[in-house]
């Protein structure tokens, strides 16, 4: 049995309707080239990159495949310093900078995410990847026509349905419908209320009716069971991120990865502790004591600057205390072998299940 909607494969040019999601931190390009040439559709993230280090990962990339690919940015407002947010979240870590041992009033360092910008969309005007997405909505207009005058597919989360119309009045090809469940930032962009936002198989039916767009199911999918669910429900395609964390490609600190492969995984939490905005995580210690969600967390993404420290001063003894273990609800499904392996087995399993499905109808 084929897959049931071919919309994002034909038009992307991929053999599976996988999708690689963009996660910050453990995804360089080494996993997207493995993903890519495995037949789905791998993601480079760029958040936390510099143009140089953006441009350095794309240029590998195109050493190693020339299968399409994705390059995610972040297109938030940075949130303006408030000196005295800042001071009263820096009082409430005061205690855990004594505990190993560090001076509580040290200058921090400032944490940061880059928006897109001109400079990152001359990188995308430059390589012209097949496809580009965004979190947290759209660029301005004139950034998003550039980057459509390059031909690209562009995608955007939505977490709601308003945000899944407004993405597609606003010029999106294809939407990302984005599930409580997933693990990382909240793609939300319209309103900030989390006690509204849905699941993700609540969310993609209800977006598959709403747009005429193709719709990408993510959030909680890990396995076969999850894909398969998605595509009964209307979906084109899935994004997966937590199933790509236990692959060797992923670069995840020491502590991460045991939580990972832990029954500590089967416990996540929405919190903003770590960088300001509501993200999905591993509960661990600080996620206990301070929040999850914090009220004197300073603003995206600026509250990480004063765990920083923190979390250097720990994770060498093994401690995930003071760091984000970012996963999705579903991460005690997942499975360790390569991120190439992981794509076709789960492109091989879910068609399995397709096919089983059609033949005891």
């Amino acid at each position: 049995m084929p897959w049931p909607d071919r919309r994002l494969l034909d038009v992307l040019e991929i053999e599976f309707p996988l999708i690689q999601a963009p996660m910050a931190g453990p995804v360089f390009s080494d996993m997207v080239v493995a993903v890519a040439n495995a037949g789905g559709l791998g993601s480079l993230p760029c958040a936390t990159l510099t143009a140089a280090d953006a441009r350095s990962e794309l240029e590998a990339i195109r050493q190693q495949t020339r299968r399409p690919i994705n390059v995610n940015f972040f297109c938030h407002a940075p949130s303006t310093p408030d000196p005295m947010r800042e001071a009263r979240w820096r009082e409430r870590l005061r205690n855990y900078y004594l505990e190993v041992g560090l001076d509580p009033d040290r200058p921090v360092p400032v944490s940061n995410r880059t928006p897109f910008d001109d400079r990152l969309c001359e990188l995308v005007e430059e390589f012209r990847p097949q496809v580009v997405s965004f979190h947290f909505g759209l660029p301005e207009r004139r950034l998003l026509d550039r980057v459509r005058a390059t031909g690209a597919t562009v995608l955007s989360s939505a977490t709601t349905v308003a945000e899944a119309r407004w993405l597609e009045e606003h010029g999106c090809d294809a939407i990302i419908a984005q599930g409580l469940e997933a693990g990382g930032h909240r793609g939300n962009f319209l309103h900030d209320g989390l006690s509204t936002q849905v699941g993700t198989f609540a969310l993609v039916p209800q977006v598959v009716d709403a747009v005429k767009l193709p719709v990408i199911a993510a959030g909680g999918i890990t396995d076969a069971r999850g894909i398969v669910a998605a595509f009964v429900l209307g979906a084109a395609a899935v994004q997966i991120g937590t199933a790509y964390l236990f692959t060797p490609e992923a670069r995840v600190a020491a502590p991460h990865r045991l939580a990972l492969r832990s029954r500590q995984a089967e416990e996540t939490a929405l919190t903003n502790v770590f960088t300001g905005r509501p993200a999905r995580g591993i509960v661990n210690r600080v996620m206990r004591e301070v929040g999850p969600i914090a009220a004197d967390a300073p603003g995206f993404p600026l509250a990480g600057g004063a765990l920083a420290p923190l979390r250097a001063a720990t994770e060498p003894q093994g401690s995930g205390d003071f760091m984000s273990l970012w996963a999705g609800q579903a991460a005690s499904l997942g499975r360790e072998m390569s991120a190439g392996q992981l794509t076709r087995q789960l492109a091989s399993e879910a068609l399995a299940m397709l096919n089983g499905l059609a033949l005891s109808r």
